[in-house]
């Protein structure tokens, strides 16, 4: 079941809740018992089938910014 990060907006305390997608943006109540809670962004690590190494740049590729060489 995913987990879902809230922030109370009375006390500033920032909680976990675990509950269905369905459910993700429902109200949620705060420990202290506040209802003025908002969801938090999360940031979520994926990684390919297998958790290889990252691709390699192909030989001759230049540096700069955008890696094609047109900047040094």
């Amino acid at each position: 079941m995913p987990r879902y990060d809230f922030r109370c907006r009375s006390c500033g305390a920032t909680f976990e809740l675990r509950r269905a997608m369905a459910q993700a943006n429902d109200p949620a109540v705060c420990p202290q018992g506040h209802p003025d809670t908002v969801k938090l962004l999360s940031t979520v690590a994926v990684t390919g089938v297998g958790g290889g190494a990252a691709p390699q740049q192909a030989p001759g590729g230049g540096g700069g910014c955008c890696g094609g060489g047109c900047c040094g």
